[in-house]
């Protein structure tokens, strides 16, 4: 009789648990719009048909908007939002804050491991203190970086080399500008703020330059940061008039129109139909690379955005799931492929089939892993309008690029007392 009721009692427990397993759980995500939330809505799909028993609430939100809502529910400890995208440079601010759940801890409770796959310099980022010896909080929703591209016909009409420096792509942009009527030498995006600075960027610290010095001292206004800007300038005397209006679209279109030699600042989201026959007039004529070199090595600019728990996620387990299969091989491609989102895993960029639809991704996994991030401070969009409105000053001849950069200095060292 013992037997039987011990026989009665563990398949009751079995049967328990596995109610217990598909026991209706519904995630909220603080997410994004536009590409963005296209991809998290493939992998929201796919997760969903082998998971039936989860629902998700996806916000697609505009960046300032996942960013003061996140940081109120946070703050307050509420949990609304089991998982959340942070943009890097406002990670650090909720790594310090203790406001997300620790990976590390979840994954050796799971029985795993996070593998090698990821690209080592963009999972630092994830990790608080940055480096491989930090905890981690995140893991990368996407792999975004800035790039570089040039017509390879143009230059092989002008027998010019590929650039490796920014020097050659002063003597290029100057060779294309004077010989093509139709096309600048040059072109990138001159809008106060986040646009210029941001082309400015991958050619600042590539001089050698950069915002704060060893002893964390502003030094923006560096011999070396003044060689950068006067380059810059000299650069966009190949440009067209318009550069200090230019934006995102001026940029995209006038490479598929092919009216556009070089352009030193694109973005994955800005490519993919730079192939195509039926959109670009320079179709199989554009090389996409990682930023040229100068007295340092290649910088482009690390733009990834991080996946989190909140430590007040009431759901923090079936978050835990989702976020593994969202950030997997498998989902990672899936997200590629139907709709462009830069992976962040190694075997993602070598994938036969992705290399088939966009041959230039080796690039990207190129630039990730020579990226530069943004100074971890939680004063950077404050620093970032500042230092963009007076580099566009010095663009347009208002202010000489030693006025500016004192000027800059000065107010980053107030920024940063606050």
């Amino acid at each position: 009789m013992s037997k039987k009721i011990a026989v009665f009692f563990l398949a009751v427990c079995v049967l328990v648990g596995t109610v217990a397993a598909q026991k209706p759980v519904k995630l909220v995500i603080a997410g994004r719009d536009g590409d963005y939330g296209n991809a998290m809505q493939v992998a929201v799909d796919a997760y969903m048909t082998k998971n039936p028993n989860v629902t998700f609430e996806v916000l697609k939100l505009s960046g300032d908007d996942v960013y003061q809502k996140t940081v109120i529910d946070l703050r307050s400890g509420t949990g609304t939002y089991d998982l959340i995208l942070i943009d890097d440079p406002k990670a650090m601010q909720y790594q310090q804050a203790g406001w997300l759940e620790d990976l590390d801890a979840m994954f050796k409770k799971a029985g795993q491991n996070l593998d090698q796959d990821f690209i080592q310099n963009v999972i630092n980022l994830c990790r608080y203190p940055n480096g491989p010896s930090g905890k981690l909080y995140s893991l990368p929703f996407v792999g975004n970086v800035s790039l570089f591209a040039y017509r390879e016909d143009l230059f092989a009409k002008y027998n010019l080399p590929a650039p490796r420096t920014w020097s050659d792509v002063l003597v290029a942009a100057k060779k294309i500008s004077e010989n093509e009527p139709n096309v600048s030498g040059v072109s990138f995006r001159g809008v106060k703020g986040n646009p210029i600075l941001t082309a400015f960027l991958p050619i600042f610290w590539s001089f050698g330059a950069d915002f704060f010095d060893a002893a964390g001292k502003p030094a923006v206004n560096s011999p070396e940061a003044v060689k950068a800007l006067k380059f810059f300038l000299e650069l966009a005397k190949y440009g067209p008039k318009s550069t200090p209006m230019n934006n995102t679209a001026q940029i995209r279109d006038g490479l598929l129109a092919g009216t556009v030699g070089i352009a030193p600042e694109v973005w994955p989201a800005w490519l993919g139909k730079i192939n195509d026959p039926n959109e670009s007039k320079v179709a199989g004529k554009v090389k996409i690379t990682k930023h040229p070199s100068e007295v340092k090595k290649s910088s482009p600019m690390n733009g990834i955005w991080h996946i989190a728990i909140p430590s007040s996620s009431k759901n923090k387990q079936a978050a835990f799931d989702f976020l593994t299969f969202l950030t997997s091989r498998e989902t990672q491609k899936l997200m590629v492929l139907n709709a462009g989102l830069p992976p962040s895993r190694k075997s993602v960029f070598e994938d036969k089939d992705i290399l088939a639809k966009y041959p230039w991704y080796p690039a990207i996994m190129d630039a990730l892993e020579n990226s530069v991030a943004r100074p971890r401070t939680l004063f950077w969009a404050e620093i970032e309008n500042m230092m963009g409105g007076l580099v566009q000053e010095a663009l347009i001849g208002a202010k000489t690029p030693e006025q500016v950069l004192n000027e800059a200095n000065a107010k980053l060292n107030e920024i940063i007392k606050q």
